[in-house]
């Protein structure tokens, strides 16, 4: 269950109260007149089955509640309510299911903004691959891909695509872009700076490194676990599964090829840098399309299914 706590003028609250009550499950509505001070109006709460909180919401904003008032979204853990049973079934559709395009939009607007902290993980997560790559660590190579931050920002890429919202796609590009160059540009002087203390050695990365020598060999495969990953990274970002996120953190090379391309930069292997490049860029070319093509498949099941089982769901209110 989702909990909705709205500010709403008081010439809107009637209209409002409407729209709730006419969303197939909803339940748990209160309305508090005069309770709001800022903005001036009343406070109206109620509960709403997941699978049918993005289309609430959408009827909210077309009344422009989120212009004049306010629009509140908390998930519910727990809730022990017959009503709120009843509320869940009588909802078309799977709460696992449902995707909240205004949390999405939300969470990847937060997620791929260019910040000093994002700046500060991607660095940091290139610098720890860099020593995984020189001494062909895999536990190494596996830390980095967990702390990387960069699956916000390409999802932010997936969902700006499908909601054709250009400034996102943008701020998400410019993440993208700016945190890799400015990661790798550290993590060469970094490399430089291990090899002056004698903790990295050209002839350790030339050297045969079985754990970690697919980073800089792309090839069909890169791709494919790449286009798993994406589409992974979708689902569990949409159905709120921020455990599976994890998994899709270690299950791509972004971060250490892009380590090992810095490294190799320093020494001027150019043919790792160039392979390690073309690693980096097939993984992210692979993400960004599953990621939106997942997108797009919930969309239109959604559309599809939640008219279907809506009627369904009111044929037996009917005959019951």
């Amino acid at each position: 269950m989702l909990h909705l706590r709205l500010l709403v003028p008081a010439d809107r609250t009637d209209e409002v109260v409407r729209a709730v009550e006419s969303t197939v499950g909803t339940t748990h509505l209160a309305v508090v007149p005069g309770a709001a001070r800022d903005p001036h109006g009343d406070l109206i709460l109620c509960d709403v089955a997941r699978e049918a909180g993005d289309e609430l919401i959408g009827v909210l904003c077309g009344l422009g509640i989120d212009e004049s008032g306010s629009i509140s979204v908390e998930d519910v853990h727990l809730s022990l309510s017959k009503r709120g049973e009843a509320a869940e079934e009588a909802a078309p559709g799977e709460g696992a299911d449902a995707v909240l395009w205004e949390h999405l939009e939300e969470v990847t607007h937060e997620e791929s903004t260019l910040s000093v902290t994002y700046l500060a993980f991607l660095t940091l997560a290139t610098m720890i691959a860099a020593c995984g790559v020189v001494l062909d660590n895999a536990i190494l190579i596996v830390g980095a891909m967990a702390v990387g931050p960069e699956f916000g920002p390409l999802a932010g890429i997936c969902t700006a695509l499908v909601q054709r919202a250009p400034r996102l796609a943008w701020r998400s590009l410019v993440a993208v872009l700016v945190g890799f160059a400015v990661a790798m540009a550290l993590t060469t002087v970094f490399g430089l700076a291990m090899d002056g203390f004698g903790l990295f050695s050209e002839s350790m990365l030339e050297a045969d490194r079985p754990n970690t020598s697919f980073i800089w060999n792309p090839d069909l495969f890169s791709l494919v676990v790449a286009a798993l990953a994406g589409a992974a990274g979708m689902l569990s970002l949409t159905s709120a599964k921020s455990g599976a996120l994890v998994g899709v953190a270690i299950s791509v090379t972004t971060v250490p090829a892009a380590a090992n391309a810095a490294v190799a930069l320093g020494y001027g292997d150019f043919g790792q840098v160039w392979g390690s490049t073309g690693q980096l860029l097939l993984n992210l070319a692979g993400i960004v399309a599953a990621g939106t093509l997942t997108l797009l498949a919930q969309k239109a099941f959604w559309a599809v299914t939640r008219p279907r089982r809506a009627r369904t769901a009111a044929d037996g209110a009917a005959q019951r």
